[in-house]
């Protein structure tokens, strides 16, 4: 079956995986700064976006899993990426941060059903003995996904080049073309997902013999020409007998409104969802789905926290170097001197400023506290981190700068003119080294995985599943430890890549083991349910982990480690799926 294994994977996970990215956070992470600043949201709202963006695909997983078990594999995939992808694009040129917000969720919510329905569809036309490999190798475009999500937010995000603006009303700054590029695959997908079959197995557990005889004739015959073996014909030997399928059957229609209609028909489909996810708690798969939720929602709570805490204290240690090389400027005066250059990184405490010229510059991280400024003048001016506490303006005169109140701090302003103010939040990535920096070290934390998805693909059908799910975990665990000796940023990165190269083989066993544990009629259903878990963990791990960022090193690396352990001494429990026929 080479050939059409080879055509699902790169069809199905070339734009699902890199949009997977987006809406598990990492892409998110990109755009988040650049995007909060562009909207100007102010600090008790920041962070809602990676928040949101989980929840919309916890819902997702859940409802479209569900529905690939009653309405097929390739509806419903198409469907959610075709959501994913329009709502995605949408959310690039919309300015308000609440329909921003309003976009990324629903487009979470598409994405969000694409991991548990690819998974089943794919496994589904792969045979037993090289169903964990392919499996793996499936998985391997999430890490194509994210060194694609990794390279254009690099190449794109810090560089005015990519922007422009009509006004100062709409703005389309350069983290927004990112968005529309990342959206870019998801759309292909959707075009060349038209041209894919329905799952066979799906076809033969509902009963439809004759389009599953159909779709599996026309895999053999493409493999056996690949193989140089066309003459061989195709035949089976047996044929699965369907379940009776129960079906609500809806009441009064020709009385009933179009609205009444649509309400009870989801009112039905949310109700066989529930009822389908009920039999996955039911004997002879109720251990394994407690087991397999335990070990999800630990991988995840584990992985997703220290993602946020990886960068978080690598941000803390660059802002620590950044606060030591401050200049202090201590009662200063200065005369008719004309300000054309960037001013970084400095405080200024009780200085005057008599018939100054601020034009055409720049601060950067600059606070003036207590300083007086008169007769001074002021155009072209942009600042970022820029703050005047308790300073006097006399007679000064502004002109196109985007100083406002927010800026000015317990500041006295006395006869002051304000003209053309820079309307918005100013964003600049000149000569910032820090964004640069920002996305290499994700792209060297993909890349780190390389190795991993390589091992696990070559040996998940020859050692198992259990054994490189449980040992994954457990080694990630105690990587955590090496936490301890991470005092700068290039030891915090190594950490990063080898706690990263770790726990993917984990990450893949586990989706492997998730697909063979169900049979078809809730294999979508119970993958739904845990990869939902997965995204209400790494909300979870998101808040704690984040929280604790600058207080202790010991209780994130305690915690991350006893999850990961815990998590992959319960998963050597499960049952071998190795030499199963998928039910």
């Amino acid at each position: 079956m080479r050939a059409w294994k080879v055509s699902v994977a790169a069809l199905l996970h070339t734009g699902t995986s890199a949009h997977v990215r987006w809406g598990g956070g990492f892409v998110v992470g990109f755009v988040l700064p650049s995007a909060e600043t562009d909207m100007c949201v102010p600090d008790s709202s920041s962070g809602w976006l990676g928040s949101i963006v989980y929840l919309g695909m916890m819902v997702g997983a859940f409802f479209w899993g569900g529905m690939a078990d009653k309405v097929g594999r390739r509806q419903c995939l198409l469907i959610c990426m075709s959501v994913n992808g329009f709502f995605a694009f949408l959310s690039s040129f919309v300015q308000s941060y609440g329909f921003f917000l309003l976009c990324r969720t629903i487009a979470g919510f598409g994405i969000g059903g694409a991991v548990p329905i690819v998974f089943s569809y794919f496994a589904e036309v792969l045979s037993r003995e090289k169903r964990g490999e392919h499996l793996s190798w499936l998985c391997m475009f999430w890490m194509i996904g994210e060194i694609y999500a990794s390279a254009m937010a690099w190449a794109i995000i810090p560089h005015y080049g990519w922007s422009f603006s009509m006004g100062s009303a709409y703005q389309f700054h350069s983290w927004r073309v990112f968005v529309v590029v990342c959206a870019l695959p998801c759309i292909c997908s959707v075009v060349a997902l038209t041209f894919m079959p329905e799952s066979p197995r799906f076809y033969l557990e509902v009963g439809k013999h004759d389009e599953a005889w159909m779709i599996l004739k026309q895999i053999h015959d493409t493999n056996m020409r690949a193989r140089g073996q066309p003459e061989k014909v195709f035949t089976v030997n047996r044929i699965k007998t369907p379940k009776q399928i129960d079906e609500f059957v809806e009441m009064h229609t020709e009385s009933s409104n179009a609205v009444s209609k649509v309400i009870f028909r989801v009112k039905t489909e949310l109700y066989g969802i529930w009822l389908t996810l009920l039999k996955c708690f039911i004997y002879p798969v109720k251990d394994n789905t407690v087991k397999l939720a335990i070990v999800w929602f630990t991988l995840s709570f584990g992985y997703y926290g220290l993602s946020v805490w990886f960068p978080d204290v690598i941000k803390h240690l660059q802002a620590d170097e950044y606060a030591s090389k401050v200049q202090l400027h201590n009662n200063e005066l200065t005369e008719d001197f004309t300000f054309n250059f960037t001013l970084e990184n400095q405080i200024h405490t009780n200085g005057v400023f008599i018939n100054d010229r601020f034009v055409n510059m720049k601060f950067k991280s600059v606070t003036f506290i207590n300083t007086t400024f008169q007769n001074c003048y002021f155009e072209d001016v942009t600042s970022v981190g820029c703050f005047f506490r308790n300073c006097t303006f006399i007679d000064a005169f502004f002109y196109n700068t985007d100083i406002d109140d927010s800026k000015l701090i317990n500041t006295k302003v006395t006869n002051c003119s304000f003209h053309h103010n820079k309307t918005g939040c100013q964003m600049t990535f000149d000569d910032d080294y820090s964004a640069y920096w920002v996305y290499f070290v994700n792209f060297l934390g993909t890349l780190a995985v390389l190795p991993g998805n390589i091992v696990s693909a070559l040996l998940m059908d020859k050692i198992g599943r259990l054994s490189m799910l449980g040992f994954s975990m457990v080694l990630s665990g105690i990587s955590c430890f090496f936490l301890w000796f991470g005092t700068s940023e290039a030891m915090m990165i190594g950490m990063l890549c080898l706690y990263n190269g770790l726990s993917i083989s984990a990450w893949n066993s586990l989706d492997v083991v998730t697909v063979e544990l169900y049979p078809t009629d809730r294999r979508g259903t119970g993958f739904g349910f845990c990869n939902a878990l997965c995204k209400f963990a790494a909300v979870l791990g998101n808040l704690i982990f984040g929280s604790l960022v600058s207080i202790t090193k010991a209780i994130p690396i305690l915690l991350a480690s006893s999850v990961l352990v815990g998590g992959g001494l319960v998963g050597l429990r499960l049952p071998d799926t190795r030499s199963n026929v998928l039910m």
